[in-house]
Protein backbone atom coordinates (compact mmCIF):
# COMPACT_ATOMS: atom_id res chain seq x y z
CA UNK A 1 0.00 0.00 0.00
CA UNK A 2 2.86 2.40 0.82
CA UNK A 3 4.41 1.79 -2.61
CA UNK A 4 1.11 2.65 -4.27
CA UNK A 5 0.94 5.96 -2.37
CA UNK A 6 4.52 6.87 -3.39
CA UNK A 7 3.83 6.02 -7.03
CA UNK A 8 0.62 8.08 -6.96
CA UNK A 9 2.47 11.00 -5.34
CA UNK A 10 5.23 10.81 -7.97
CA UNK A 11 2.66 10.75 -10.80
CA UNK A 12 0.86 13.74 -9.30
CA UNK A 13 4.12 15.67 -8.94
CA UNK A 14 5.13 14.91 -12.54
CA UNK A 15 1.65 15.97 -13.69
CA UNK A 16 1.86 19.23 -11.77
CA UNK A 17 5.33 19.91 -13.21
CA UNK A 18 4.17 19.18 -16.78
CA UNK A 19 1.08 21.35 -16.31
CA UNK A 20 3.17 24.19 -14.91
CA UNK A 21 5.67 23.89 -17.79
CA UNK A 22 2.90 23.86 -20.41
CA UNK A 23 1.32 26.93 -18.79
CA UNK A 24 4.67 28.71 -18.70
CA UNK A 25 5.25 27.92 -22.37
CA UNK A 26 1.80 29.23 -23.23
CA UNK A 27 2.50 32.46 -21.33
CA UNK A 28 5.82 32.84 -23.14
CA UNK A 29 4.14 32.40 -26.52
CA UNK A 30 1.54 35.00 -25.52
CA UNK A 31 4.37 37.34 -24.50
CA UNK A 32 6.06 36.79 -27.88
CA UNK A 33 2.82 37.67 -29.68
CA UNK A 34 2.43 40.86 -27.64
CA UNK A 35 6.09 41.81 -28.15
CA UNK A 36 5.79 41.18 -31.90
CA UNK A 37 2.71 43.40 -32.08
CA UNK A 38 4.58 46.15 -30.22
CA UNK A 39 7.57 45.76 -32.54
CA UNK A 40 5.34 45.93 -35.62
CA UNK A 41 3.71 49.08 -34.26
CA UNK A 42 7.10 50.73 -33.66
CA UNK A 43 8.39 49.73 -37.10
CA UNK A 44 5.25 51.10 -38.72
CA UNK A 45 5.54 54.32 -36.74
CA UNK A 46 9.18 54.77 -37.77
CA UNK A 47 8.38 54.09 -41.43
CA UNK A 48 5.41 56.47 -41.33
CA UNK A 49 7.44 59.33 -39.85
CA UNK A 50 10.28 58.67 -42.31
CA UNK A 51 7.82 58.66 -45.20
CA UNK A 52 6.33 61.91 -43.95
CA UNK A 53 9.79 63.49 -43.83
CA UNK A 54 10.57 62.10 -47.28
CA UNK A 55 7.46 63.67 -48.81
CA UNK A 56 7.69 66.98 -46.92
CA UNK A 57 9.94 68.61 -49.50
CA UNK A 58 12.41 69.93 -46.93
CA UNK A 59 15.20 67.47 -47.75
CA UNK A 60 17.19 67.66 -50.94
CA UNK A 61 15.47 65.77 -53.80
CA UNK A 62 17.82 62.77 -53.81
CA UNK A 63 17.52 62.30 -50.04
CA UNK A 64 13.73 62.64 -50.26
CA UNK A 65 13.50 59.92 -52.90
CA UNK A 66 15.82 57.55 -51.04
CA UNK A 67 14.01 58.04 -47.74
CA UNK A 68 10.55 57.76 -49.27
CA UNK A 69 11.43 54.57 -51.17
CA UNK A 70 13.06 52.93 -48.16
CA UNK A 71 10.10 53.82 -45.92
CA UNK A 72 7.60 52.65 -48.54
CA UNK A 73 9.46 49.34 -48.98
CA UNK A 74 9.54 48.84 -45.20
CA UNK A 75 5.79 49.43 -44.92
CA UNK A 76 4.89 47.21 -47.89
CA UNK A 77 7.39 44.38 -47.37
CA UNK A 78 6.18 40.80 -47.16
CA UNK A 79 6.96 39.03 -43.90
CA UNK A 80 9.82 37.07 -45.52
CA UNK A 81 11.61 40.28 -46.58
CA UNK A 82 10.61 42.54 -43.69
CA UNK A 83 13.91 42.35 -41.83
CA UNK A 84 15.87 43.35 -44.94
CA UNK A 85 13.48 46.22 -45.78
CA UNK A 86 13.63 47.54 -42.21
CA UNK A 87 17.43 47.31 -42.23
CA UNK A 88 17.51 49.28 -45.48
CA UNK A 89 15.34 51.97 -43.90
CA UNK A 90 17.80 52.16 -40.98
CA UNK A 91 20.68 52.53 -43.42
CA UNK A 92 18.82 55.21 -45.39
CA UNK A 93 18.09 57.16 -42.21
CA UNK A 94 21.75 56.99 -41.16
CA UNK A 95 22.96 58.04 -44.62
CA UNK A 96 20.55 60.96 -44.91
CA UNK A 97 20.95 62.27 -41.39
CA UNK A 98 24.73 61.85 -41.37
CA UNK A 99 24.77 65.53 -42.31
CA UNK A 100 23.60 68.06 -39.73
CA UNK A 101 22.24 70.23 -42.57
CA UNK A 102 19.50 67.70 -43.39
CA UNK A 103 18.28 67.66 -39.79
CA UNK A 104 18.38 71.45 -39.61
CA UNK A 105 16.32 71.66 -42.81
CA UNK A 106 13.65 69.50 -41.20
CA UNK A 107 13.77 71.53 -37.97
CA UNK A 108 13.37 74.84 -39.80
CA UNK A 109 10.25 73.72 -41.67
CA UNK A 110 6.83 74.49 -40.13
CA UNK A 111 6.21 71.82 -37.50
CA UNK A 112 9.79 70.66 -37.91
CA UNK A 113 10.66 70.48 -34.23
CA UNK A 114 7.72 68.15 -33.64
CA UNK A 115 8.68 66.04 -36.67
CA UNK A 116 12.26 65.71 -35.42
CA UNK A 117 10.98 64.75 -31.97
CA UNK A 118 8.69 62.10 -33.50
CA UNK A 119 11.48 60.74 -35.68
CA UNK A 120 13.90 60.65 -32.75
CA UNK A 121 11.39 58.82 -30.58
CA UNK A 122 10.57 56.38 -33.37
CA UNK A 123 14.18 55.46 -34.15
CA UNK A 124 14.96 55.00 -30.44
CA UNK A 125 11.93 52.82 -29.70
CA UNK A 126 12.56 50.30 -32.49
CA UNK A 127 15.72 48.82 -30.90
CA UNK A 128 13.98 48.57 -27.52
CA UNK A 129 10.94 46.82 -29.00
CA UNK A 130 13.14 44.46 -31.01
CA UNK A 131 15.24 43.64 -27.95
CA UNK A 132 12.12 42.93 -25.89
CA UNK A 133 10.77 40.65 -28.66
CA UNK A 134 14.05 38.80 -29.07
CA UNK A 135 14.38 38.32 -25.29
CA UNK A 136 10.91 36.76 -25.25
CA UNK A 137 11.88 34.47 -28.13
CA UNK A 138 15.08 33.47 -26.34
CA UNK A 139 13.16 32.56 -23.17
CA UNK A 140 10.61 30.46 -25.08
CA UNK A 141 13.36 28.69 -27.00
CA UNK A 142 15.13 27.83 -23.75
CA UNK A 143 11.99 26.13 -22.41
CA UNK A 144 11.26 24.41 -25.72
CA UNK A 145 14.80 22.97 -25.83
CA UNK A 146 14.12 20.72 -22.82
CA UNK A 147 13.75 17.08 -23.81
CA UNK A 148 10.57 16.54 -21.84
CA UNK A 149 8.91 19.50 -23.55
CA UNK A 150 9.88 18.14 -26.97
CA UNK A 151 8.98 14.49 -26.29
CA UNK A 152 5.59 15.29 -24.81
CA UNK A 153 4.95 18.11 -27.29
CA UNK A 154 4.01 20.57 -24.58
CA UNK A 155 4.29 23.43 -27.07
CA UNK A 156 1.36 21.96 -29.01
CA UNK A 157 1.20 23.20 -32.58
CA UNK A 158 2.72 26.61 -31.85
CA UNK A 159 5.38 27.48 -34.43
CA UNK A 160 8.97 27.64 -33.24
CA UNK A 161 9.60 31.28 -32.27
CA UNK A 162 11.95 33.24 -34.51
CA UNK A 163 13.94 36.29 -33.53
CA UNK A 164 13.63 39.48 -35.58
CA UNK A 165 17.14 40.33 -36.78
CA UNK A 166 17.70 43.69 -38.42
CA UNK A 167 20.03 46.66 -38.46
CA UNK A 168 18.29 49.03 -36.06
CA UNK A 169 21.11 51.40 -35.21
CA UNK A 170 19.69 54.93 -35.22
CA UNK A 171 21.42 57.85 -36.92
CA UNK A 172 24.00 59.25 -34.50
CA UNK A 173 22.48 62.71 -34.72
CA UNK A 174 19.05 61.38 -33.63
CA UNK A 175 20.40 59.13 -30.90
CA UNK A 176 20.19 61.21 -27.73
CA UNK A 177 22.41 58.73 -25.88
CA UNK A 178 25.40 59.50 -28.13
CA UNK A 179 24.69 63.23 -28.33
CA UNK A 180 24.51 63.64 -24.57
CA UNK A 181 21.11 65.41 -24.63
Amino acid sequence: MTTFIWIAAAIILVGVYLSWTAGRLDRLHTRIDAARAALDAQLLRRASVAQEVGTSGVLDPAASIVLYQAAHEARQAEEDHREVAESELSQALRAIFAEEAQLEAVREAPGGEQTVAELTAAVRRVPMARRFHNDSVRAARAVRRHRLVRYLRLAGHAPFPLAFEMDDEPPAILDDRSAGN
